[in-house]
């Protein structure tokens, strides 16, 4: 992927990077499993598209909330964002590390239909069942999600001549 990344100049690159060592939600197996090693090479790779968006190209890096140890080595997030902002009556906070991009805008955000759902509908990715499709399962990108990056972003390029 980095090789692809660096191979030529792209107008817009939207990275999903690995986000088991790194997300909050798995801090905890760092100390009990010594997970330190498989942390340093996530960020180490998650740092390669910091660095492409550093060097002045438009990236989007998305990542669900990191833990402090991630952040350390990665830096803040730009901004969070949560399905229900883009139509999906759910929560899951999703980060975004944004470089020559502007900031997400809701599109639909259906928040006081989700509220009224039960916790499990309302986190329903959250409360998946253990199994063998879990992990693509909560890796997926919410339809609402793509469809406002494509949109809005591809807009920014087009209209605000920001191509090149």
């Amino acid at each position: 992927a980095i090789d692809i990344l660096n191979s030529q100049k792209w107008h817009l690159v939207i990275a999903h990077p690995p986000c088991t060592r790194i997300a909050n939600s798995g801090v905890m197996w760092l100390e009990k499993r010594n997970l330190w090693k498989d942390l340093y090479e996530a960020t180490t790779f998650f740092n390669e598209f910091v660095k492409y968006g550093k060097s002045g190209n438009k990236i989007a890096i998305e990542n669900p909330i990191p833990h402090k140890y991630a952040v350390e080595e990665i830096g803040k997030y730009s901004q969070v964002i949560q399905p229900y902002m883009f139509g999906h009556a759910e929560r899951k906070a999703t980060c975004l590390w944004l470089y020559g991009l502007p900031e997400l805008k809701q599109t639909n955000n259906v928040f006081l239909e989700m509220i009224k759902l039960p916790k499990n509908e309302q986190q329903r990715i959250h409360y998946l069942p253990p199994g063998k499709e879990r992990a693509k399962l909560r890796s997926k990108t919410f339809p609402g999600i793509a469809e406002a990056m494509a949109q809005q972003w591809g807009d920014y390029l087009l209209n605000e001549n920001n191509l090149f």
